[in-house]
């Protein structure tokens, strides 16, 4: 049996031209998603591509803060949202309204009219005044038609919103979430021995090299194996791998902060309908329960710290 060193993102780039690469393979970070939510197949493809896209786009940011990649969609699943912080951390949902066929296409899923969109969003840990979180947003079609792959989806919004030259190949199955980035950087990107002297083929050779690469070799093989497969004849510089995990951000102090904003009338309108108040965290299943008790001592004091209570059903 092969072991892989899971949950990892190895960057690389090419000495004899400003291109730069990543592998990213997601093991027990895909898992924790998988674990809360009972997603069908094609869904849970589709998020875990997703999940791997987003650590290969926020390894190269420079900033604290959040990468929020997001699908609103048209059709059986109306939202696809996974957020990859600075560190690496990550968390993803899906919101599923319908039926879904075992054999879904992308388009099936989120773009039955043509009317689908994809955003990415930067934001920044430190928010300034009156500044908006960056955000680029491209629909999932081309001037060719619709596009049929998550891969297809990340290069024409790398395309048309960063003007960035980017190939990206994605997989993903139940254990398994895997993806590999190739970036034509501008210029000579400041680490060639002697900047101007580069080898101009270097990037059409390389992305020919990443096409003959199948999903099955993307899940079956580690990282190194595919390094040395892909560009045993390539001069590779690699830096320090990085790991991953999954991290959701509720609590139930944020919780009781988002019930505070509502106000004491509207939460209480919900106590006399319902009895309690009852939230589950969209990414994680995590239930937060507020009964009277809580809810009164929540508006006398809104830094309330009673425990959470496990989701004991799957929901979408």
């Amino acid at each position: 049996m092969r072991l892989f060193v899971n949950d990892q993102l190895q960057r690389f780039m090419f000495n004899a031209a400003p291109v730069r690469g990543e592998i990213v393979a997601l093991h027990n970070t895909w898992r924790e998603v998988l674990e809360r939510r009972a997603y069908p197949e094609p869904i849970a493809k589709l998020l875990g591509e997703m999940m791997a896209a987003a650590a290969l786009l926020s390894a190269n940011l420079k900033f604290d803060g959040a990468l929020i990649m997001q699908i609103q969609g048209e059709g059986p699943v109306k939202m696809l949202v996974v957020q990859c912080n600075s560190d690496l951390t990550m968390r993803a949902t899906a919101k599923v309204i319908g039926d879904i066929a075992p054999d879904a296409t992308l388009a099936d899923l989120v773009n039955v009219n043509g009317g689908g969109r994809f955003a990415i969003t930067l934001d920044p840990a430190d928010k300034h005044p009156g500044h908006q979180p960056y955000q680029g947003v491209v629909p999932l079609s081309n001037e060719a038609g619709p596009l049929s792959s998550m891969a297809e989806v990340l290069e024409h919004y790398m395309r048309h919103s960063e003007q960035l030259e980017t190939r990206i190949w994605l997989a993903s199955n139940a254990d398994r979430a895997v993806g590999m980035l190739l970036q034509k950087l501008p210029g000579d990107g400041g680490i060639l021995p002697h900047p101007g002297e580069h080898d101009s083929d270097t990037w059409d050779r390389v992305c020919h090299l990443g096409s003959t690469l199948t999903q099955e070799e993307l899940l079956t093989a580690d990282t190194e194996t595919l390094l040395k497969r892909l560009f045993w004849q390539e001069n590779v510089r690699r830096f320090e791998p990085a790991n991953t995990r999954f991290l959701c951000s509720c609590s139930r102090a944020k919780v009781g902060g988002m019930l505070h904003m509502l106000g004491r009338e509207e939460v209480d309108s919900i106590i006399e309908e319902r009895g309690h108040v009852e939230i589950h965290c969209e990414f994680c299943n995590q239930r937060y329960e507020f009964d009277p008790v809580d809810v009164a001592q929540l508006f006398a004091a809104p830094t309330i710290s009673a425990g959470v209570v496990e989701a004991t059903e799957q929901k979408h």
